[in-house]
């Protein structure tokens, strides 16, 4: 205790930032750096959406599974939703801004259950991203070089692909650990590359191909690849259960965006800055996506007999490029959105790192006293290497070669993409249902969607719910096991993981972890935190 004459020093408390006195109110000294602007947060969504990521890497997923019309009507549509998903969780990270983003939520609104098993779903859902986005980014690197020179693609294989993967997570890696600091500038680098790159590809395919496709063909025909339904496209069946399959094109691409939450620690005015984050990545990308996706289906080239190749363009969109504006154009579209890819595989390296951070802070992952760890930089680098070896693990099965009538598929990609938008939508579906329980009662931050919560979070919910359930299913007769043609390299694995995860999660949380997690843990004094809570 002082003597009585001798001077009480002022508390650090009164040398708070506004972000920082927020981020005690939730519990949270400031351990991470905060160096990220508010463009810097709106970049590293935008960057994981990366329209010349998903757009390109799924395009066979939406075509085969409708045609055309798949892409021209599904996309808005879905994208418009998933705008109004983006909204309800602008609320949520104005509220609470914290690096746990998601399951912090949920721990918040829905106590500890809510939180562990949708910070698990968040987890899940965010290594897979990293995993899907690392490897189609490690097939385009292939496939640009591939295009460049035959000698390299006559040698072609699924291990060189793999090998690719490999060193795209390890140069991600590396790159997340040396800086904090250097992501945002890669961040905001990657967004102008994304929006010039795609101006770039726009063009080349409106000026360089020789013919293009009518809007009728866009916007009006249909088909149905998938094997089932003996190719009908009248049937309801087609509308209900083909057409859903490609669902997985527009769900997978606008997705991530959950990446400015878990890095609003790092930014400052998060409050606001990590809410205009997640709802203008959102919307650009669907704006810009629509676009980009319009122009490679116009520039769909005609075959030998005159009329549209919808064989070509099943197998993706490289034969569209090379058949429509050759090897060289091609190569230099390849390339743009390879190297998109490669901004957005590190960027999805960053975020499920701030999100395994946050989570072993809380205790919830075995070995948290490890995963927490922060570098002399304050970056979890133990982290960044535990997720870079869960992603490869998880796309172990793409090593297997899947053949479909003759073509070969990535069926494995497909499902590794699938597992993660089950399980990121899953664990945003926790939260959005929370908060519109708790109605009026919900403290809202300075960015909030005032009463219309009442009918955009039951409509993201179902949303949620409807297309998880798609993605679910097999979407080849060779992958239903009551099927005859069945086998099991055609399986979708995605629900194996998930509903598998899920059964885990449960039979851990009643036989352990309900006993000892009790949500997020303070880092800071009880006593600061109910202080600022007045």
């Amino acid at each position: 205790m002082p003597e009585a004459h001798e001077p009480i020093p002022e508390h650090e408390i009164a040398h708070l930032t506004e972000d920082e006195k927020h981020l005690a109110r939730l519990g949270y000294k400031q351990d991470l750096n905060r160096s990220w602007s508010g463009f810097s947060n709106f970049a590293i969504s935008f960057s994981i959406i990366s329209i010349l990521a998903g757009c390109f890497t799924n395009f066979g997923a939406g075509f085969n599974n409708g045609g055309p019309i798949s892409i021209s009507w599904t996309w808005p549509i879905l994208g418009l939703l998933i705008l109004v998903i983006g909204f309800t969780m602008s609320e949520l990270v104005s509220a609470y801004p914290t690096s746990g983003g998601i399951y912090w939520w949920a721990s918040k609104l829905g106590g500890p259950a809510a939180g562990f098993f949708t910070g698990w779903l968040n987890l899940i859902g965010l290594i897979a991203v990293t995993a899907g986005v690392a490897y189609g980014c490690a097939t385009f690197i292939d496939l640009t070089i591939s295009t460049y020179s035959d000698s390299y693609a006559a040698n072609y294989s699924l291990t060189r692909v793999f090998l690719i993967f490999v060193v795209v997570l390890a140069l991600a890696s590396v790159l997340n650990i040396f800086s904090g600091h250097l992501m945002a500038i890669m961040n905001n680098v990657s967004v102008w590359w994304h929006v010039v790159g795609a101006t770039a590809i726009v063009l080349v395919l409106v000026f360089v191909p020789d013919q293009h496709q009518s809007f009728s063909y866009v916007f009006t025909e249909r088909f149905n690849n998938s094997g089932y339904g003996n190719g009908s496209t009248t049937s309801l069946g087609f509308w209900f259960a083909i057409v859903p399959f490609g669902f997985l094109l527009t769900q997978y691409t606008i997705t991530g965006f959950d990446a400015s939450a878990h890095l609003s620690e790092e930014t400052a005015t998060a409050s606001k800055a990590a809410a205009k984050g997640i709802w203008r990545s959102i919307a650009y990308s669907v704006l810009g996506g629509y676009i980009l996706l319009l122009a490679v289906v116009f520039a769909i080239p005609d075959n030998a007999q005159g009329q549209p190749d919808n064989a070509l363009a099943g197998s993706g969109v490289a034969p569209i490029f090379v058949g429509a504006l050759g090897s060289n154009w091609a190569t230099f579209v390849l390339f743009i959105s390879a190297s998109a890819q490669f901004y957005c595989a590190t960027s999805c390296m960053t975020s499920a790192s701030r999100m395994t951070f946050a989570f072993s802070r809380d205790g919830a992952i075995p070995g948290s006293g490890y995963w927490k760890r922060l570098t002399a930089g304050r970056v979890p680098a133990h982290a960044v290497v535990g997720v870079a070896v869960a992603s490869a693990l998880l796309t172990l099965p793409a090593l297997i070669k899947v053949d479909v009538n003759g073509t070969p598929v990535p069926l494995a990609f497909y499902a590794v993409t699938s597992i993660a938008v089950i399980g990121l939508y899953l664990a945003f579906a926790i939260p959005i249902f929370l908060r519109w329980r708790h109605g009026s009662r919900f403290d809202v931050g300075t960015w909030n969607n005032g009463s219309k919560y009442k009918w955009m979070n039951p409509l993201a919910v179902a949303e949620i719910l409807i297309v998880s359930i798609y993605l679910m299913l097999p979407s080849t007769p060779a992958a239903n096991p009551f099927r005859s043609e069945f086998e099991w390299k055609f399986v979708n694995y995605a629900p194996i993981v998930t509903l598998g995860a899920l059964l885990l999660l449960t039979i851990w949380w009643f036989a352990s972890a309900r006993k000892w997690f009790t949500g997020p843990k303070h880092t800071i004094d009880e006593a600061v935190v109910e202080a600022f809570g007045d």
